[in-house]
């Protein structure tokens, strides 16, 4: 079980990683291609793993927490960005903010890098629902959920692909199986996603054959890479792992002031690596820092739910 939480921890922080990395604009643009790779499998698997750490056991009331304390900081920083997206000159800049349309984003339709948490919990409440449905085998319980994200999807609720990504988690979990099972950890795996990346470039996309094979493959190969470190060098890469829900609400705020000096590394860098290095060393760092206020200040029972925030 240790093991098996480990590196799921090790690959959670590769995906937080990758999103941040990616979530710098200037890094996006000069490496797009690099972008479409990437946007094909990290927040897909980030998906499965979701569904299949879900925990459906849980009581009712304990369970209904657990989301009210997500929907806390994901109301928190998705009002702040789309106040910040009617206020800066930014890609997703909203021209005439209004009390309905932050509603609809807010509850219907988010904006920017939080779209994940509204679908984690729309896919979780689905999930959980459904496996109360005693009457029916684990698997329709199952099948019940999948008609729900069908749906909701349906509805412009969510995306259906990502849906399916965490119920395809969830899947595994109903199984009994372990998940690295499931996504064996395999050096060859990288030969797989590597071929339809160089001669199938129009699969570089979730919602394809080829993007699904991609998601299965990388997150084998991730998790070979796991097995490739010593106790040093996972230590504190399991701590970024342990600690996604943090990255994930706060890192925006860093990658947006990045900008701020980013003329300075581009101007004796303009391959932009050692400017991406830095944001994303003090988007992790800055992130996680926060977190560490958050409990020394005891702001994290009323934004987390629980007095320490930080794992």
């Amino acid at each position: 079980m240790k093991r098996r939480l480990e590196e799921i921890d090790f690959l959670r922080c590769v995906l937080i990683l990758l999103m941040i990395t990616f979530h710098i604009v200037y890094v996006g643009d000069t490496y797009a291609v690099a972008k479409q790779f990437v946007y094909t499998f990290h927040m897909p698997a980030f998906l499965l793993v979701s569904g299949f750490l879900c925990n459906t056991d849980k009581a009712t009331g304990t369970f209904l927490r657990s989301m009210l304390w997500i929907f806390v900081p994901y109301l928190v920083m998705e009002t702040g960005y789309v106040a910040m997206a009617a206020v800066l000159p930014i890609r997703e800049h909203i021209d005439n903010l209004t009390p309905t349309l932050l509603l609809d984003k807010l509850f219907l339709h988010p904006l920017g890098p939080y779209w994940y948490l509204h679908t984690w919990m729309l896919c979780s409440l689905l999930y959980f629902f459904s496996m109360r449905i005693t009457a029916l085998k684990p698997t329709f319980r199952l099948l019940v959920a999948v008609a729900g994200c069908l749906s909701a999807a349906f509805c412009s609720l969510m995306s259906l692909p990502n849906a399916m990504y965490f119920m395809a988690g969830a899947a595994v979990s109903v199984s009994g199986r372990r998940f690295v099972e499931v996504f064996h950890p395999a050096w060859w795996a990288l030969f797989p996603v590597l071929l339809t990346a160089m001669f199938m470039p129009s699969q570089l996309d979730r919602a394809t054959i080829g993007g699904m094979a991609i998601v299965f493959f990388m997150t084998s190969f991730i998790l070979y890479i796991y097995r490739l470190t010593g106790p040093r060098v996972r230590r504190p890469l399991l701590s970024v792992g342990r600690n996604t829900l943090l990255l994930l609400l706060f890192s925006p705020v860093f990658t947006a002031l990045s900008k701020l000096y980013q003329p300075f590394f581009i101007s004796f860098d303009p391959t932009g690596i050692s400017f991406c290095v830095v944001t994303v060393t003090v988007a992790t760092l800055g992130s996680l820092l926060i977190g560490h206020a958050s409990d020394l200040l005891r702001i994290s029972p009323f934004l987390f739910g629980r007095e320490k925030v930080v794992n």
